[in-house]
């Protein structure tokens, strides 16, 4: 699910008139590692199981009404897209630091790269 549908489901909430922010993260396949090594794309394994713990985990968080987050599976290649997250929330406070949680948490805990 792309981004725009996303924010579209969050709105579509009969509890929108909660949310005081929508963030939203689109991560993609960058055409180098850290260290600066070219990289032709990511080989990815996403632990789906994981993924749904944590979404539930950061939807308890104060301030936070809705958590979406998409993770790509399989050989992705430079430019696609591998990662997008929605969080709705009251306001920056509670919301930021989620979002920033549940990125790192996705990459240390959900997915598996293998660059190629």
């Amino acid at each position: 699910m792309g981004l725009a549908a996303m924010v579209e489901r969050v709105k579509a909430r009969p509890d929108y008139n909660r949310v005081g922010m929508i963030v939203c993260h689109n991560g993609v396949v960058r055409g180098s590692s850290r260290d600066g090594k070219p990289v032709a794309g990511l080989d990815v394994e996403v632990d789906r199981r994981r993924l749904t713990e944590i979404l539930v985990e950061m939807k308890s968080r104060k301030g936070i009404i809705d958590v979406l987050a998409e993770v790509y599976e399989g050989s992705l290649n430079v430019g696609d897209d591998i990662m997008n997250v929605v969080i709705a929330g009251d306001i920056r406070d509670n919301t930021f630091p989620v979002l920033t949680e549940l990125i790192n948490a996705i990459k240390r805990q959900v997915v598996v790269e293998k660059e190629k």
